[in-house]
């Protein structure tokens, strides 16, 4: 009979080390921990390590990291992982307004265009307010503290649109050792120094706390190669950007068809199995807002390209045609001179992505295996997903359904309406 152990008392290192153990010794684990408990808590790994290849392990012991006061910039790299895993503050269910703005060229006119933005979402979120319960009144039986926190969030779906991407923002990191460095490796060479520096600091304070995982060897070859290609290819921005939206795809359709009974049976919520990720890729071009980026980024089993925010391929009219008419009115004066002030910023595109507002549209191409795809098209037709994501998830069926006939998607075909359960969606302490 199986012998089952759950064990989340030692460190991350000594945890790591103690899965190791099995490579080498045919032993119980339960011989293992009074090793780690003989040996004390840090010196274990010291005791065990030398003579072994340190990557295996480092990847069975893991670590959580709470990042705060960075940009959503910074906080989007963090996240551009495949096995990034966390929590990020929510610009639909958090006011913005009171978070400070991070503005790294420092001149009266960056700090104006960053000040210009925040002033319009504060004086925005009142009138916003009454617009909305106007236009959707409580209804008889619903709870006002519900009802309030749903009208809240309706208004931040709107307004975070014109949030400058230099606010700040707080996320965690939940990460096993190896994995961590790795990521580093590269953020450090970041063409941002706010992000080079955050990665420095990650790297030294994990240094710090778990040396005998990163003890590597600086090689130059290894720099230089992070370097010069995080200087040309961190940031996806087609010289010929997507205007519609398009799908390719190498999955064979007879290939597909040999798995119709997985296809016809699978029920909803339900994923398809992962190896038909066999079959081949999907990839979709699309324009999105920067906003909604950062909920399509969140599906990590694929590719999904970190874009160059910039103004030129315009505001996303979703958010402009959610406004009441004198606000749009406010709303399109301002996005206009926005633009002219952040085009004579002196400064890199790069640097200039802190001045502009989460609402402007950015080229997109992400790329999964057929199990993802399903995934992420089911779950983003939700109505509770954000408009301007759901949209492009029913396009992404609309065509999927076009190439595979056959294919089974549960996607939300409702269409998407005020729903006060978006009230609901909280994290209250129990009274």
């Amino acid at each position: 009979m199986a012998k089952i152990f759950i064990i989340d008392e030692f460190t991350p290192q000594d945890n790591a080390m103690l899965q190791a153990l099995y490579s080498r010794s045919p032993h119980s684990v339960a011989e293992h921990i009074q090793k780690v408990r003989d040996a004390g808590s840090g010196k274990f790994m010291e005791r065990f390590y030398v003579g072994y290849g340190h990557a295996s392990i480092a990847d069975c012991g893991s670590t959580t990291v709470f990042i705060e006061g960075i940009s959503i910039l910074c906080d989007k790299a963090v996240q551009d992982w495949p096995l990034y895993s966390g929590q990020e503050t929510s610009t639909r269910y958090v006011d913005m307004s009171k978070q400070p703005i991070i503005d790294p060229v420092g001149t009266s006119e960056s700090r104006a265009i960053q000040a210009a933005w925040m002033d319009f979402y504060i004086s925005a979120l009142p009138r916003m307010e009454k617009f909305l319960k106007a236009k959707y009144p409580i209804q008889e039986g619903e709870k006002v503290e519900v009802y309030q926190k749903a009208i809240n969030a309706r208004s931040f779906d709107i307004l975070r649109s014109f949030l400058p991407a230099g606010i700040v923002t707080q996320l965690s990191w939940h990460t096993n050792l190896r994995q961590a460095y790795d990521k580093l490796c590269w953020l450090k060479h970041n063409p941002i120094p706010e992000i080079k520096e955050t990665a420095e600091t990650i790297l030294e304070m994990l240094k710090e706390k778990y040396a005998h995982s990163f003890s590597h060897q600086k090689m130059d070859e290894q720099e230089n190669f992070w370097e010069e290609t995080a200087k040309r290819h961190t940031y996806y921005a087609p010289k010929d950007p997507p205007r519609g939206f398009s799908m390719k795809t190498n999955i064979d359709l007879e290939e597909l068809a040999n798995y119709q009974d997985v296809i016809d049976s699978r029920p909803p919520k339900t994923g398809l199995p992962y190896f038909l990720a066999e079959l081949g890729t999907v990839t979709f071009e699309f324009l999105l807002d920067f906003g909604s980026f950062r909920d399509i980024q969140r599906h990590r089993n694929g590719v999904c390209r970190q874009p160059l925010l910039t103004v030129e391929l315009g505001f996303h009219p979703w958010y402009l045609g959610e406004l009441p008419d004198d606000l749009k009115e406010e709303a399109e004066s301002l996005i206009s001179k926005q633009k002219e002030a952040i085009s004579k910023l002196e400064t890199t595109p790069e640097l200039k992505q802190y001045y502009i507002a989460l609402g402007f549209l950015v080229p997109h191409r992400v790329t999964y295996g057929l199990p993802a795809t399903v995934y992420v098209t089911e779950l983003r037709s939700g109505k509770m997903v954000h408009p301007t994501l759901r949209i492009i998830a029913l396009k992404m069926r609309e065509m999927l359904l076009e190439k595979f006939p056959k294919l089974v998607l549960h996607c939300d075909l409702d269409p998407s309406q005020w729903d006060i359960s978006r009230g609901m969606q909280d994290i209250v302490e129990k009274k």
